[in-house]
């Protein structure tokens, strides 16, 4: 249990359930048995299927208010449920909304089922007004219990599921970047033995961090303040992870050697903050000396006069950029935290960061866009859930809401998983039967041995989804309800023979959407994400090099700051992402191994941050625009265009169409003609201006080498969808010579 369960959060939620939900249930039935029936229901929802994380009185909040929607919902339901269209419509926008609404946070993406089931138990059971307050009276007493339970049975302990890993990885690379320094310095702690362990380390703890972020279904943070600001650092810590892995001991440049052993203190300062262990005084004090060094670098990159000189002050100047910005988002991420209570209930919000309902809706404006998988998966469930209500009323099966519930356990991302999960839901539902008409013919209408079953019943169908699998849980979560039924209204086997019945119409529900709405799944949704994330970075990096050089040219017009392409390579970051969890929550094999896919993902994050660093490197400088640089310009825009336009070709390719190109050269060439066009420069009054496009070019170097680690993922998956092709083409072709010739 130890291995499938880490930390216990299944065991915690059964245990808590296994002990409330018979006790709210038997308070619900003295009063009548709609009461019982939703006390019981309610203790599973708010109990087995959300688990909010977090400090006490944060899951105390998000308890209380999924209880709020829960009555809304109730009330909504049965307000509807009489007449069928309306029934059906409501339906339909309440399941799109509920899953849409997963795309801001999630808190809400996890707490998606828990929302529904009290929706779902309402509309499926037809009602009128009158029955509104017995039912709000049984999801009453399952909120109170549910909130005793989180605060007092087993509490768990307060967590955030990517702060440890990020101030793990913060205080490794600053060891790494401690160590080069050392080593540059002639200084105790940096021989290549310790260098070497010190990037092993590093490179370790970045990878854990990816491990963490990337491995699970949902984006682990919520929509809190400090939860958003920690998302930019996983971004942050892995390209800073890919330039200091490239670094080697600095030769001849004790300022840079300086300026890394400064980032290296801000990054050990971060790592201590995060963690509760550091105080803000000790940490400003740290970036105020990074930013001096950083000054030193550019005062001798700007006196040295010798081209050949800059690249040394150009690799303290990318790592320096990369750890004040992650710096700017620990700082950030520590205020929201430290607010108070009141702060946070006013909505006070350090600056620096938007308020919660701007990052809300600016996450859902970038799913409402065709291809976006979360978009086609609240329509699947929304249409799925509709349809299952439907279908429910014109047969008129007995207990409607297990057609709809069947619908909603099964559906997953394409046809031939939710098959199979159908399939195994089916087998579990029967399995459960079975054993559960055993129980009752053995037991026989005695209702004590009932009670005394219910809480070990609720406790196995809380662990086996977990601990076993999907079709033991359907069978423990089908004798937990035989018992609870035949408590209420004694019928014996019968119960069960009903629920398989409406179970399999559910389930024909969900197989049926499934082959209706996107029956390849998640694994084309992902292609496209990627092929329009490559696309919309490469066009932001294009204009970001565009609006820094044509400021300091006198003789063309300066371009606008890219603040629509940035904002549209984010939005496609964010499909992305959501694209990428569900084909990772796809059952099946994966065409093309894990690793490989989120090499490309996490390539679309390097990408946007070089174009951020090209951007902040000439948002400090508003350009000379006198003098004749278009020598300079061109070779840059020249540049820039044949970076992009790689990634632009990439994106083509992983779309459908088209070859992955080979990885550019080193551009040694363009560095060259660069270097010329601005010798003159560095001599003079505008150096300052000269030295930034030389940096700039740095920075296009730096999307060049990541083209290399991006060709052979990008090649695979292109190859596994051309011989996936190929096959479907030489099976279609089979056929219609067997058709031809019958």
């Amino acid at each position: 249990m130890r291995r499938r369960d880490a930390g216990l959060s299944a065991a915690r939620r059964a245990a808590r359930a296994a002990v409330v939900m018979p006790l709210a249930f038997a308070a619900g039935n003295r009063v009548d048995a709609t009461v019982g029936t939703y006390a019981a229901f309610g203790a599973f929802a708010l109990l087995l299927f959300v688990d909010f994380s977090g400090a006490i009185l944060d899951r105390i909040r998000a308890q209380v208010a999924l209880g709020v929607v829960g009555a809304a919902s109730i009330a909504l339901g049965t307000a509807g449920s009489s007449v069928t269209w309306v029934a059906v419509i409501v339906t339909a926008g309440v399941a799109f909304s509920v899953w849409f609404s997963g795309v801001v946070s999630s808190v809400l993406a996890g707490a998606a089922t828990a929302m529904l089931l009290p929706y779902i138990l309402s509309t499926s059971l037809p009602g009128t007004a009158a029955d509104i307050p017995a039912r709000l009276a049984g999801w009453g007493i399952a909120v109170a219990a549910s909130v005793v339970a989180v605060a007092v049975l087993w509490p768990a302990p307060a967590r955030e599921p990517l702060r440890g890993r990020v101030a793990a990885a913060c205080a490794a690379l600053a060891d790494r970047l401690r160590a080069g320094s050392a080593a540059g310095l002639g200084l105790p702690g940096g021989s290549p033995d310790e260098v070497a362990a010190a990037a092993e380390r590093a490179r370790a703890a970045v990878t854990a961090l990816e491990r963490d972020f990337y491995g699970a279904p949902y984006r682990p943070t919520g929509l809190s303040t400090g939860a958003r600001a920690l998302v930019r650092l996983v971004d942050e810590l892995t390209w800073l992870g890919e330039i200091v892995s490239r670094l080697t001991t600095p030769r001849g440049t004790p300022t840079a050697c300086k300026a890394a052993f400064a980032a290296g203190v801000v990054l050990h300062e971060s790592a201590d903050l995060l963690s509760d262990g550091g105080g803000t005084e000790r940490f400003h004090a740290a970036v105020a000396d990074l930013r001096a060094a950083s000054r030193a670098v550019r005062r001798e990159a700007l006196g040295d006069g010798r081209p050949d000189a800059l690249d040394p002050g150009f690799r303290a100047q990318e790592v320096g950029f990369a750890v004040a910005a992650l710096a700017a988002n620990v700082e950030l991420t520590v205020a929201a935290d430290r607010r108070t209570l009141w702060r946070r209930i006013l909505g006070w919000q350090p600056s620096g960061i938007g308020s919660p309902l701007y990052a809300a809706r600016e996450r859902a404006a970038a799913h409402l866009e065709p291809h976006s998988v979360w978009l086609h998966n609240s329509v699947r469930v929304a249409v799925a859930l509709a349809l299952a209500v439907l279908v429910a009323r014109l047969t008129g099966v007995q207990h409607s809401f297990w057609v709809v519930l069947g619908a909603m356990a099964v559906l997953r991302s394409n046809a031939l998983s939710t098959g199979q999960t159908a399939l195994r839901g089916l087998a579990g539902t029967f399995a459960g039967i079975v054993a559960g008409g055993v129980l009752v013919t053995v037991l026989g209408t005695r209702p004590t041995a009932f009670w005394v079953l219910l809480p070990v019943s609720v406790l196995f169908a809380g662990l086996a989804p977990a601990v076993v699998g999907f079709a033991t849980g359907q069978a423990a979560f089908t004798i937990a309800i035989f018992l609870l039924f035949n408590i209420i209204e004694p019928t014996g086997w019968r119960v069960g023979i009903v629920r398989i019945e409406d179970v399999a119409i559910g389930c024909a529900v969900s197989l049926a959407v499934g082959l209706l709405f996107w029956p390849r799944g998640a694994g084309r949704a992902l292609d496209q994400a990627l092929a329009e994330a490559y696309a919309d970075s490469a066009a932001y990096l294009r204009e970001a090099v565009d609006f820094g050089v044509t400021r300091c040219d006198g003789t063309v017009r300066a371009a606008p700051a890219p603040r629509s392409h940035s904002l549209r390579a984010a939005a496609a970051a964010r499909r992305l992402d959501d694209a990428f969890r569900t084909y990772l929550g796809e059952r099946g094999a994966k065409p093309v191994p894990l690793t490989e896919v989120t090499r490309l993902v996490t390539g679309v994050a390097g990408l946007r941050l070089v174009a951020d660093a090209v951007l902040d490197l000439w948002a400090g400088d508003p350009g000379t625009a006198t003098g004749e640089r278009g020598a300079a310009r061109r070779v840059l825009q020249d540049a820039g265009d044949t970076v992009a336009g790689w990634y632009d070709a990439l994106a083509r390719a992983l779309a459908g169409p088209g070859t992955v190109p080979d990885p550019l050269p080193a551009g040694t060439e363009t560095a060259v003609l660069l270097r010329k066009a601005v010798d003159r420069d560095l001599r003079e009054a505008s150096a300052a201006t000269a030295v930034r496009m030389v940096w700039t070019g740095g920075h296009l170097d730096a999307a060049r080498r990541l083209q290399r680690s991006l060709v052979g993922p990008a090649r695979y998956a292109r190859g596994r969808k051309l011989s996936k092709t190929i096959w479907s083409a030489s099976r279609d072709a089979a056929h219609s010579a067997s058709a031809v010739s019958q």
